[in-house]
C-alpha cells in the first residue's frame, strides 16, 4: 500500500491528519475494512444459546 492509497483510505473513513496521531496503520485499516462490512446482510444472527456453546 503507498502512502498515498493510504491517505485516500483515511479520507473514506473520516480521519483526519490530526487523528491519524492517535492510530496505528493496522487501526486504520480495521476501520476501512469494517466500514466495508457494514452493508453485509446474514442469514443467520447468533443468539444466546450459540453464545453459551462458544
Amino acid at each position: 500500500m503507498t502512502t498515498a492509497l493510504f491517505l485516500l483510505r483515511c479520507v473514506e473513513i473520516g480521519i483526519s491528519i490530526s487523528d491519524l496521531d492517535l492510530l496505528t496503520i493496522g487501526m486504520v485499516l480495521d476501520v476501512w475494512t469494517e466500514k466495508g462490512n457494514d452493508s453485509v446482510t446474514y442469514d443467520r444472527i447468533a443468539g444466546q444459546r450459540e453464545f453459551d456453546a462458544f
